[in-house]
């Protein structure tokens, strides 16, 4: 796209030439000229590039601050209100630079700690969840947040992070300044493009179309419980594990919809890697209504609720009875609407 940018400016550039030369041009433009020209039509497409990039940026990355907040609410702040947020520098090493490990660089973000004290956590609240563009997703203790300058980082160097480097909002740890931190977060907690940051962990709540269903409303349907080696991608125990919920055809039903052979269902989560049109979690009506594909909201032998930093409060789980094909979708986190199509 960009390479065809250049040649469509250069392509006016020799235009423009050829029309002055119709006017009585008697002669041709050196080879300086001619360079000259094409360096002014390539700087003006790097030009455009660079602001429809920083347009994008500017439109596109929010950071989602939700869960048990003071006020109980979703707040969202812009790519600008970010920038203006980020006050603070930390010079560390860079845990995912392999290349040169020991190279430090100043990173430019919020400190987190900021953030706490902005929306204020409930009482109770000990942990913070961070969740990434790919459903990724990392838990640090409050008690940690407020201790260390850990930060999102927005800037490099004085440069915004290149997406392949964890940007535009990368979560950093200070290994040099605090290296201890070290043994309590490793280098897979530097999670890259960080879209939501959850404080402690969110009511259950499912919407399908116009109706919105709370814990309570799933728990008066019937429960099943599966025996799993789960599909979720970080922080489940290994081997077979215990999820209790509800199957995807109940709830379906409470919210009046009747599925018939047409009929598919999108499951969409809170990271945007689900919400994308292009490749939908879409569930046929045959594998809703014949195996095991549940809501699970609580796990283990103790029946625990599903938190945050496991993708919860709400996931989608699929039984030994569903094919192959349907268990080898992605085991949704954060899951938040159900969408039927026609």
């Amino acid at each position: 796209m960009v390479i065809l940018k250049v040649w469509k400016n250069l392509a006016l550039v020799s235009l423009g030439i050829a029309m002055v030369c119709l006017g009585g041009c008697t002669k041709r433009p050196t080879d300086n000229e001619l360079e000259l020209l094409r360096k002014e039509a390539s700087d003006r497409n790097a030009e455009i590039v660079a602001q429809k990039v920083k347009n994008n940026q500017e439109r596109e990355w929010n950071l989602v601050i939700q869960g048990q907040t003071a006020t109980g609410k979703t707040e969202t702040l812009t790519w600008k209100q970010l920038q203006e947020l980020a006050t603070v520098n930390i010079n560390t090493v860079d845990a995912n630079n392999i290349v040169t490990p020991k190279k430090v660089f100043k990173f430019t973000g919020i400190n987190v700690n900021s953030l706490l004290q902005k929306f204020a956590i409930q009482s109770g609240v000990t942990e913070i969840t961070f969740v990434c563009y790919d459903a990724y997703q990392v838990t640090i203790k409050v008690e940690d947040l407020l201790k260390y300058p850990i930060i999102l980082a927005v800037a490099k160097d004085d440069q915004p992070i290149p997406r392949e480097e964890g940007g535009p909002v990368y979560l950093v740890f200070p290994y040099s300044q605090h290296p201890e931190i070290r043994n309590k977060y490793n280098e897979g907690m530097w999670a890259f493009y960080v879209t939501n940051v959850i404080f402690g962990t969110e009511k259950a709540k499912v919407t399908i179309g116009d109706r919105q269903f709370n814990l309570a409303d799933l728990d008066k349907l019937p429960q099943v419980t599966l025996t799993e080696n789960v599909g979720y991608r970080v922080w489940w125990p290994s081997g077979k594990v215990k999820l209790q919920g509800v199957r995807l055809r109940d709830v379906l039903s409470l919210a009046g919809i009747n599925l018939n052979s047409n009929n598919s269902v999108i499951v969409r989560g809170k990271p945007p890697v689900y919400q994308k049109n292009s490749r939908p979690i879409e569930l046929a009506t045959e594998d809703i209504l014949k195996c095991d594909i549940i809501l699970a909201t609580r796990w283990g032998e103790e029946k625990q609720r599903i938190t945050a930093k496991m993708g919860g409060p709400v996931t989608l789980a699929f039984g030994d009875n569903c094919s192959s094909k349907t268990k080898n979708q992605r085991w949704v986190t954060f899951v938040e609407e159900l969408i039927p199509q026609p």
